[in-house]
């Protein structure tokens, strides 16, 4: 039958009871471990995952902690149906996928195909969501369009993440440290202390630093990490039946990331790379793959600095129906200057940029329970409105490096034309701005129907709004007519200034039916809407030829200015479901069957010289997915969980190119993790505790251009350890990457060398370490 919270404190109870835990039960004279109830918030109410007809992954903090998912980087150690993948910015490439299905390309303009909610609150990029987590507890992965409760931009799923609440109960508080290799060093806590009868404060830090694994045979590493967040929260019960939480936090990362990168597909101007190269006094890295060794010209210089603030409100109103209000305001800014842009130990192209995201949102909602009506025994309902407004700032500076006009002039001979046919003398060639914003409005409700004990009925349904507006504003373009972009035809592009706007009615209709008290199934069917916007690129409405300002356009096109619009995505879900517990509840088993059908998927280009946004006119995922965990004995389980993609393509539609008819980047047809888990009590002291996990990810495309592939690789993750039943303490030894696997996670084309030359970002070696934590 359907289990029903109490809506007080429902997200409390969520955030305490969520993450595979287990039980003991008494049977007879003997302690018999049972699989714990797994309270999820995926319908915006706390209910039994077992009842909920959505594919949820549900983790708790301890649960995180045991697969050291300490950030999004390696969230797919909780699941294999999600992935998540970063390459040289986190302003234009971080991406989330799940099922597959995430943004296609690299865009500062793309919202993410997976929502990300980190207490209640969209976040507009992905890469918000890259630095350390500070004092979660508990993490939910909601697979499949979320088009109704988590509607903004949710078309593949959703990521909901929590903070642990302050507590009324008593002073308390935990620290962690961590020492690995590359230098890794990680601190960091919280402590929680009650303010009168009614009132708590919570406050966490973090602060850690790594070396990067890209070395640079001339000395020194790239990809460094150094994060520092604080977090403070503030809870406030005037009464039983209302509450106030506010919380706030800050964090930055100031590291020489993300340009270490490998050389592995030589093009023909490699040699000459490798020349320039070595009249720089620097020696050329390795050839051998797995020596991770690149040279740069440059050190890239990169903040990040995220920081927002949220109040939440909830009143528990007469007749059991809960008020409750999310205002939150978020700034996130992302400056990398000195990008080494030709990703080479040649001083040929160097990019300044920045980015910045100033938003402001704002969500109420009304939910309840209803008694028996019509032909149903009782019904539960959240109804609510959200609007957000988003300003973006974007910078963008070009320079040509010392040795750029030695490369032109090779380039120049190579067709035929004298030397100083392009001029790349060495500064700045080209600088613009790009402001951008957005409004986005929506209005939703959202049904869950009983129709009898066992049978019962989802609907949802959501009116959402998005108006934007984007710009390529250029400060300062080299006037020669022979500058080097200009003379090949590549820049400068039109400028524009240009609005866009769009409407989605979606949501959901599920029915769910206990076939027994231990086994749910359920049908489901969901509309995703991702939102189209405005290319904010240098070359978002075209190149050169499509310039009418410029006196050489009719050489290079028709010098009409392209449309730096995209339109909307959609995805039209449709899922059967399957969830279990048998064995006396020492088992637990969920299964899904979906199909995703996706209309104007928004697809970003890259050539190596330009970004293009385009939409491919139909797509297609389908596949199969299973989650279990089974209890072997009072102290050991196993988890199986594996995902099969028997589709994931494109449409045949001739504007993609390559990618008509092709696979997905990042969708491997097979992945799959097996984890045991030991759990043993030593003396009546001390426990032993660990993890061994396989994570599997088969044959994939490594990007949305060309078609380079990937092998199917399998890694493997360790952590043992012990701690204290009675004083609080943990100490483990982990390792991530066991066989130390070394492979590429994509290919980017090369810029200036050529369509036949490729680099690429690469997996983590392996990484161990120790970690002692207490609580007290």
């Amino acid at each position: 039958m359907k289990y029903r919270f109490p809506m007080k404190r429902a997200l409390a109870l969520a955030v305490a009871f969520s993450g595979s835990a287990v039980a003991q039960v008494s049977e007879g004279d003997k302690a018999v471990r049972q699989i714990e109830e797994v309270v999820v918030t995926a319908q915006r109410r706390s209910e039994s995952m077992q009842d909920v007809p959505v594919a949820v992954t549900a983790a708790s903090s301890e649960d995180m902690a045991l697969a050291q998912v300490d950030s999004i980087g390696n969230i797919q150690a909780i699941s294999p149906s999600i992935k998540f993948d970063v390459t040289n910015s986190a302003a234009n490439s971080a991406n989330i996928f799940i099922r597959g299905i995430g943004t296609v390309g690299n865009n500062r303009s793309f919202e993410g195909a997976v929502g990300v909610f980190i207490d209640g609150v969209y976040r507009t990029r992905a890469g918000q969501a890259m630095q350390n987590w500070l004092d979660m507890e508990s993490l939910q992965v909601l697979r499949g369009p979320q088009g109704t409760l988590f509607g903004k931009n949710t078309s593949a799923g959703a990521l909901l993440i929590n903070s642990t609440m302050p507590s009324l109960s008593g002073p308390e508080g935990n620290v962690e440290l961590t020492v690995g290799n590359y230098n890794k060093t990680l601190v960091r806590g919280a402590y929680n202390m009650p303010v009168g009868e009614r009132s708590a404060v919570r406050v966490a830090g973090l602060w850690a630093e790594q070396d990067g694994f890209i070395e640079d045979p001339n000395g020194g590493d790239y990809n460094e990490k150094a994060p520092r967040a604080l977090k403070a929260q503030w809870l406030f019960e005037p009464s039983d039946t209302l509450s106030f939480r506010v919380i706030a936090d800050w964090s930055e990362s100031e590291t020489n990331c993300c340009y270490g990168q490998m050389d592995v597909v030589d093009g023909p101007f490699k040699p000459l790379f490798n020349q320039f190269t070595q009249a720089n006094n620097k020696k050329l890295p390795s050839d051998n793959f797995d020596d991770y060794e690149q040279v740069l010209s440059n050190d890239t210089d990169q903040t990040i600095t995220d920081e927002g603030i949220v109040l939440i409100a909830e009143w528990d109103m007469p007749m059991g129906a809960l008020l409750k209000s999310v205002t939150a305001y978020r700034n996130w800014e992302i400056e990398q200057i000195g990008m080494d842009a030709d990703f080479h130990g040649a001083n040929i192209l160097t990019i300044n940029e920045s980015l910045e995201t100033e938003v402001l949102s704002q969500e109420l909602t009304i939910s309840g329970d209803v008694g028996s009506f019509g032909p149903f025994i009782a019904a539960d309902y959240v109804v609510g409105a959200y609007l957000a407004d988003e300003d973006i700032f974007a910078n963008h500076q070009l320079l040509w490096g010392n040795q750029a006009q030695a490369f032109f002039d090779v380039l120049a001979q190579q067709q035929g034309a004298p030397a100083g046919s392009f001029d790349a003398s060495e500064g700045l060639w080209a600088h613009h701005k790009m402001p951008a914003d957005s409004q986005s409005y929506a209005a939703f409700m959202h049904w869950n129907f009983d129709v009898s004990d066992r049978l019962g009925l989802a609907l949802g349904l959501r009116y959402s709004k998005d108006e934007k507006s984007g710009a390529l504003q250029r400060v300062f373009f080299n006037p020669a007519p022979n500058a080097a972009f200009r003379a090949l035809g590549v820049q400068p592009g039109p400028l524009y200034d240009t609005d866009f706007d769009d409407s989605a009615v979606t949501g959901q209709l599920a029915l769910r039916y206990h076939v027994s008290d231990d086994t749910m199934a359920y049908a489901s069917y969901s509309r995703g809407y991702k939102s189209g916007g405005v290319n904010v690129d240098n070359s978002g409405a075209g190149s050169v030829g499509d310039n009418p300002n410029e006196p050489s356009c009719a050489n290079f096109g028709d010098c009409v200015p392209n449309d730096p619009r995209y339109d909307s995505e959609l995805i039209d879900g449709y899922e059967l479901g399957l969830k279990t517990e048998f064995l006396d509840r020492r088992a637990r088993a969920n299964f899904a069957v979906f199909y995703n059908d996706i209309s104007d998927l928004q697809v970003a280009l890259f050539s190596g010289l330009a970004f293009s946004v385009i939409n491919a006119a139909d797509a297609k995922v389908y596949g199969a997915e299973v989650e279990s965990q089974f209890l072997i004995n009072n102290w050991l389980s196993l988890d199986i969980d594996v995902t099969w993609l028997a589709e994931s393509e494109f449409g045949d539609d001739a504007s993609l190119g390559v990618l008509a008819g092709r696979e997905f980047a990042q969708a491997p047809e097979f992945a799959g993790n097996i984890g045991l888990t030991v759990d043993q009590p030593l003396t009546a002291e001390l426990s032993m505790f660990g993890r061994l996990a396989a994570m599997y990810s088969g044959e994939q495309y490594t990007n949305a251009v060309g078609n380079l592939q990937r092998d199917a690789e399998t890694t493997f993750d360790v952590n043992a350890g012990v701690r204290s039943e009675t004083r609080g303490w943990s100490a483990s030894v982990w390792v991530q990457n066991l066989t130390d696997e070394r492979y590429v996670t994509q290919h980017f084309t090369s810029p200036l060398q050529g369509d036949t030359d490729f680099n690429a970002y690469v997996s983590a070696p392996r990484t161990f370490g120790i970690t002692l934590r207490a609580s007290f």
